[in-house]
C-alpha cells in the first residue's frame, strides 16, 4: 500500500511540476539561501560520514528511495546511512543542483552528486542523480522524500 501511495504521489508531483515550476532565479532570496544552507549541511554531513546529522535533515516521516529499496522514517534512514558509512566510508562528496522550485512551503530539486567510496578494494568514484521534495517544518526545511540513483561504475 505504501509503495502504491508513493508512486501515485510521485506521478502527481511530476505532472504538477510543469504547471507550477519556477526557475531558481525566481525563488525568494531568503528561501533560496535557506535551501542552499540545507544543501551545504547535507554535503558536510556526508563528508563527515555523520549518519545522525544526515538524518536530522529529514522530516520525521520521510521516505528515502535507494537502489536497494525504500527506507521509511528518520530513524530507519539514520540506520541506513550508518550501515552504509560503516561498509563504504565516503569522501569528496559534492552535489550540483540543476533544478530547484518552490510553492509556498514545499520545494523540490534535481541534482547530480559524486564522491569517493573507500572499501576493501580501494577507492571508487561514484556518481549519480537525486531528486528531492522538501517541506518547511517551522523555520527549517526538511527532506520529505529523496530518490537516489547511481550511475554504473567504471571497471578496469
Amino acid at each position: 500500500m505504501k509503495t502504491r501511495l508513493c508512486v501515485l504521489a510521485g506521478l502527481a508531483i511530476c505532472f504538477a511540476i510543469p504547471a507550477f515550476a519556477q526557475r531558481k532565479e525566481a525563488i525568494d532570496p531568503q528561501t533560496l539561501a535557506q535551501l542552499d544552507a540545507h544543501g551545504m549541511k547535507y554535503s558536510e554531513a556526508y563528508n563527515n560520514n555523520d549518519a545522525a546529522a544526515l538524518a536530522a535533515l529529514y522530516a520525521e516521516d520521510a521516505l528515502f528511495i535507494t537502489d536497494r529499496g525504500p527506507v521509511y522514517g528518520r530513524h530507519a534512514i539514520e540506520k541506513w546511512y550508518a550501515d552504509a558509512f560503516g561498509q563504504w566510508p565516503i569522501t569528496n562528496f559534492s552535489r550540483a543542483t540543476y533544478w530547484l522550485n518552490t510553492i509556498d512551503n514545499v520545494a523540490w530539486s534535481v541534482e547530480e552528486w559524486w564522491g569517493i567510496l573507500h572499501g576493501e578494494s580501494g577507492p571508487v568514484l561514484v556518481e549519480g542523480y537525486e531528486s528531492a521534495i522538501y517541506v518547511r517544518e517551522g523555520d527549517a526545511w526538511k527532506i520529505r522524500m529523496l530518490t537516489v540513483t547511481e550511475k554504473p561504475r567504471l571497471t578496469k
